[in-house]
């Protein structure tokens, strides 16, 4: 095996492992560490919901037979309501999602080394040259990139990661036959992903059901384990103990049985990234974050990010005299801010909006939906403030002001709350 590489890529989750597709489809040597067996490989794919839409499908060349089911709607309850907006979906297998990307990757050319845990990074000069891995195995390379997720042991030895442990989202889910997906009394799930904002189900989260086909569906919740999923948990009550509960008072799940093997756990982070980058270093997907902050979709983000990481290592690699400077890496932080993640902070505050406001803010919402156009809501996933400014109400200000002061470092004016709220919305204009 050759211990000299163009690009090493820890991780081979969605991120590391298209970083690598792309790479090796350009002609470069690259090599993904990945922690798992091969054999057991993706043991541990249980990191995500994977509800996505065609246009990553599209963009990224995967395969139909990697879905479950499409989907044809978003439904979104609250607690006495719901509003269905009209988006075409794909609710995938995500084992085989993350088996087909490693078996492309490899047909283009990536080496893949299974059973390698990665542990720090090699430097010389202040420069990173390589990874260390499984004790005191070693591999360099001119390019090392980070798709580890939120354990970014690269990451954080190089101060490139600084995830917040009040800013973690924790999730539980279950396959299940036997859901009922058109139940009397609530929206027809029928093709459909579901998102329920409701504290009494998922405290500073959301719960959801997507229909995988028939009478099947996932469904499960999460919420950030912060002090607003503490002002309104129940004493001793665990992530599993509120999706039971849901299961046990929701009658669209009376005569559901859950799939044998078919239990995930997964976490997140939901904040603004560090610096993302420094010499001959990127972090990419979940090592950031680069979760969706909005709907926690983190499929399509992690493989636009990864995207972007092969878009830099090429431009830095290609020229007669490389250059994989920290400044060459800057172009990384630009392609995440424009094309990756545009409006990051905006999307934040309506992340505050949608998992910190009272259930009753959650009826409301389901009407503004309904009282808005189609387009309202993907508009405000795309960071619009003027969409987002549809869905905002007076009494919103205070919480949403607090948010950007204590959480995004945003300096408003102080005293006068109408103030504060006019240099809020300015500034989300400019972002």
């Amino acid at each position: 095996m050759d211990d000299r590489y163009d690009v090493v890529v820890a991780g081979a989750g969605p991120a590391g492992a298209q970083c690598a597709r792309d790479l090796a489809g350009r002609d470069y040597d690259v090599l993904v560490l990945e922690t798992e067996s091969e054999e057991e490989f993706p043991r541990q794919s249980n990191k995500s919901t994977a509800g996505t839409f065609p246009s990553m499908m599209a963009s990224f060349s995967v395969p139909n037979e990697v879905v479950m089911n499409f989907t044809d709607t978003v439904v979104l309850e609250s607690p006495n309501d719901y509003t269905v907006q009209e988006q075409a979906g794909a609710v995938l297998e995500f084992a085989d999602f993350k088996r087909f990307l490693v078996r492309d990757g490899r047909e283009r050319g990536a080496d893949y080394r299974f059973d390698a845990r990665v542990s720090a990074p090699i430097t010389e000069g202040g420069d990173v040259v390589g990874v260390e891995f499984n004790g005191d195995e070693q591999v360099f390379a001119d390019i090392v990139v980070d798709a580890t997720g939120p354990s970014a042991p690269l990451a954080r030895e190089l101060g490139v990661s600084d995830l917040e442990r009040e800013r973690q989202a924790i999730g539980i889910e279950y396959e299940f036959e036997g859901v009922s997906v058109d139940h009397p009394g609530y929206a027809d799930l029928t093709d459909a992903m579901m998102l329920r904002l409701d504290h009494d189900l998922a405290p500073g989260g959301y719960s959801w059901i997507f229909h995988t086909g028939e009478d099947t569906a996932k469904v499960g919740l999460c919420y950030i384990q912060n002090e607003y999923h503490s002002d309104r948990a129940r004493e001793g009550m665990t992530v599993d103990d509120y999706l039971e509960y849901w299961l046990d008072t929701d009658p669209r799940f009376e005569t559901a049985t859950k799939l044998e093997g078919k239990q995930h756990r997964g976490s997140a982070h939901i904040q603004h990234p560090g610096t993302l980058y420094t010499d001959s270093f990127m972090a990419v997907g979940d090592t950031v974050p680069t979760v969706d902050p909005l709907w926690g979709e983190g499929i399509r983000k992690g493989m636009k990010s990864a995207r972007a990481a092969a878009v830099t290592a090429d431009a830095a690699l290609t020229p007669r005299e490389p250059d994989t400077s920290a400044e060459a890496m800057s172009t990384y932080a630009d392609l995440w801010h424009s094309e990756v993640a545009p409006k990051a902070r905006a999307r934040l505050l309506m992340t505050e909006l949608l998992y910190y406001a009272p259930n009753e803010r959650y009826d409301r919402l389901m009407a503004d939906l309904d009282a808005t156009d189609q387009d309202t809501l993907a508009e405000v996933n795309g960071g619009n403030p003027l969409a987002m400014r549809k869905l905002l109400h007076l009494s919103d200000l205070p919480m949403l002001v607090d948010f950007a002061r204590e959480r995004l470092d945003y300096h408003l004016p102080t005293g006068s709350p109408r103030a504060a709220a006019s240099a809020l919305y300015s500034a989300l204009l400019g972002r």
